[in-house]
């Protein structure tokens, strides 16, 4: 049987315990790079909608005859860079481009290298300790 034959979670015949457990602990440091992912496109969502919200507190300032602070909202606050020279999406790109795929295409490799691809070896093993 090869390792595409067996069934999902099944470990490749030679691999050892502890490489199981490496190849679980760099899974779950990559997934909690994942968590952390979205909270930078939360923080981009976020930090754009709150500066298309400033459009009516603009209106709001302006109506109620305080033209001056409208204008520093309008002329100091929206469309601010929230990093030098960056807005919320350059800072996702460069995470993408930098960070994120590296971290994910190096645990890919070293999961293809290790175990023929297979993913959630470690936690396949504990399903199988925990339901017998």
């Amino acid at each position: 049987m090869t390792i595409d034959e067996r069934p999902a979670g099944s470990p490749p015949p030679d691999i050892d315990d502890t490489t199981v457990e490496a190849l679980g602990r760099l899974s779950e440091a990559l997934e909690t790079t994942e968590r952390a992912r979205g909270h930078l496109y939360s923080f981009h969502q976020l930090t754009g909608h709150a500066d298309l919200q400033l459009d009516r507190v603009v209106e709001l300032l302006r109506a109620a005859g305080h033209p001056d602070l409208a204008d520093v909202v309008a002329d100091e606050l929206i469309g601010r860079n929230v990093l030098p020279d960056r807005w919320t999406f350059q800072i996702m790109e460069e995470y993408d481009d930098g960070y994120y795929r590296f971290f994910a295409g190096l645990e890919k490799r070293i999961r293809d290298q290790l175990a023929g691809g297979r993913r959630h070896l470690y936690e396949a093993r504990m399903k199988r300790e925990r339901q017998s």
